[in-house]
């Protein structure tokens, strides 16, 4: 950020008076501009113990696979963002129930957010963002082929927490890019 979208003067990196980080503040009506990370929610859609995957048509990582997920909109929840990603991208309705993962994604200044869902009818198909959808047994899931670590992590853990007969709430740390 350059200029400040109050008033239009330039804007200086600075520490301001009571914060503890650098701050674009502006030079003419001193209003301090915070930068906060961009909110990714989606959730891990299962039918008749299958999953719902989506092979993405765009980039960052397009032709790769993923469950439905997408920035969060202003004015809206994290559990309506879920499913209107799942929506969009997949053509399935969902009920979208408990809170999976948190994964912070440090490098690219994003917080992930997954929940898990429950497919309300099998029908899906290919959303404006997608190439393809599909139903995954466990065993079939395309791992080399996930788009995102955090949604690996995410899956893993749904597996894991599925097997053991649990819904835990998994966090976890990206500091790195990873190398693709």
């Amino acid at each position: 950020m350059n200029f400040c979208p109050n008033c239009g003067a330039a804007l200086q990196r600075r520490i301001p008076e009571g914060d503890t980080l650098p701050r674009d503040v502006c030079v003419a009506c001193g209003s301090v501009h915070y930068q906060n990370p961009r909110v990714v929610v989606g959730c891990v859609p299962e039918w008749e113990g299958r999953i719902l995957l989506c092979r993405r048509a765009i980039e960052p990582r397009r032709g790769y696979w993923t469950a439905p997920a997408g920035y969060l909109e202003i004015g809206e929840s994290l559990h309506s963002a879920a499913a209107r990603e799942t929506t969009e991208e997949a053509m399935a309705d969902v009920e979208v129930g408990s809170m999976l993962s948190i994964v912070n994604v440090l490098y690219a200044e994003q917080l992930h957010v997954l929940f898990r869902a429950q497919m309300r009818s099998a029908v899906h198909g290919a959303g404006a963002e997608s190439l393809e959808t599909r139903l995954y047994d466990e065993a079939k899931i395309p791992w080399d082929d996930i788009a995102f670590t955090s949604m690996h992590y995410a899956l893993e853990r749904y597996f894991e927490d599925r097997r053991q007969g649990r819904q835990g709430l998994h966090f976890h740390d990206l500091t790195h890019r990873p190398r693709h």
